[in-house]
């Protein structure tokens, strides 16, 4: 089995055994066969990309193809016991509104993104005045799928403004958890527990 991404992992670690899980923006599935194989979870995605949604069905895993800013409609509410959405906010048109989708259809909710407050983010735009291409944020800013530049402060605005309760954060530099001290500084990407 290949390593999860640093959030998946954390995502991973703590579903709780046996959950109803949608993993929205699955891509090729390493997260659902990591938490059925792990947690025993009845783990279902749903992936806007047509390959990501073949690389899915090829490993055996229960996916449709669907788009989060659209689709979660049609999950009644309560469906689920987790709604993921992993480095996906960011590319979705209106987070506002796939963030009330996801605690409405999930008991619970993962959010993960990538954090645009980070230094390195930061200083790019400072000394060399262009959009940065990092590890996690690889590709130039006309080939990436990011629609919204999100900081973990701005998220934390939209979840109290939404009343939505963050049950707990992870603050992730490089592939390890770092402090909740400065975060919105220090984090390169971070990953919320969220609830209604």
């Amino acid at each position: 089995m290949t390593a999860l991404r640093p959030d998946l992992a954390v995502i991973a670690a703590n579903v709780a055994a046996g959950s109803r899980v949608l993993d929205i923006g699955c891509g090729d599935g390493a997260l659902m066969a990591a938490l059925r194989s792990q947690a025993g979870a009845d783990a279902r995605g749903m992936e806007i990309d047509a390959g990501g949604v073949a690389s899915c069905v090829a490993r055996g895993l229960p996916v449709i193809q669907g788009d989060a800013d659209t689709d979660l409609a049609f999950y009644p509410d309560g469906s689920f016991d987790y709604a993921i959405l992993s480095q996906t906010l960011q590319t979705t048109r209106r987070p506002d509104l796939v963030l009330d989708e996801l605690v409405r259809i999930g008991r619970k909710a993962f959010v993960s993104f990538p954090n645009f407050a980070h230094w390195r983010v930061r200083l790019s735009l400072l000394w060399g005045g262009r959009m940065p291409v990092t590890r996690l944020l690889p590709v130039a800013w006309y080939e990436t799928p990011n629609i919204h530049h999100v900081t973990i402060d701005d998220f934390r605005s939209l979840v109290a403004a939404r009343g939505i309760a963050v049950e707990r954060a992870w603050y992730l530099s490089g592939d390890r958890e770092t402090s909740a001290a400065a975060a919105n500084f220090r984090a390169e990407h971070a990953v919320f527990l969220l609830s209604r």
